[in-house]
């Protein structure tokens, strides 16, 4: 009997920790879902404003200038979101595997 007992605990401990590991993979996929939301959201605004501007020139040189300041604002925020966005990725993975690193070292006990 004492078998079986110990079957189901190893069976619920591994439940358990496998729902741990969904658990920080769904947080950190809503983050992620949440900060391309807000990116996207910040680069309609940004690229309106810069339609905005760009129509509104008065000159040629005004308007390459506005041009030119849109790409470059554009370039570095998607620079900087999607390094942001592998740090979170990165993030996650370490954090749905950490139930896993304290079963292994149960195991090798």
């Amino acid at each position: 009997m004492n078998n079986f007992e110990d079957m189901q605990k190893l069976g619920k401990d591994n439940m358990d920790v496998v729902m741990q590991s969904f658990g920080a993979m769904t947080k950190g996929f809503q983050a992620i879902a949440s900060e391309v939301a807000d990116y996207q959201k910040k680069s309609f605004e940004t690229g309106t404003a810069a339609v905005e501007k760009l129509v509104s020139a008065k000159s040629l040189d005004k308007a390459f200038e506005a041009q030119s300041e849109y790409v470059k604002t554009a370039y570095e925020g998607f620079v900087g979101e999607v390094t942001k966005i592998g740090e979170m990725y990165s993030d996650l993975a370490k954090d749905a595997y950490k139930p896993y690193e304290s079963a292994f070292s149960k195991v090798a006990k």
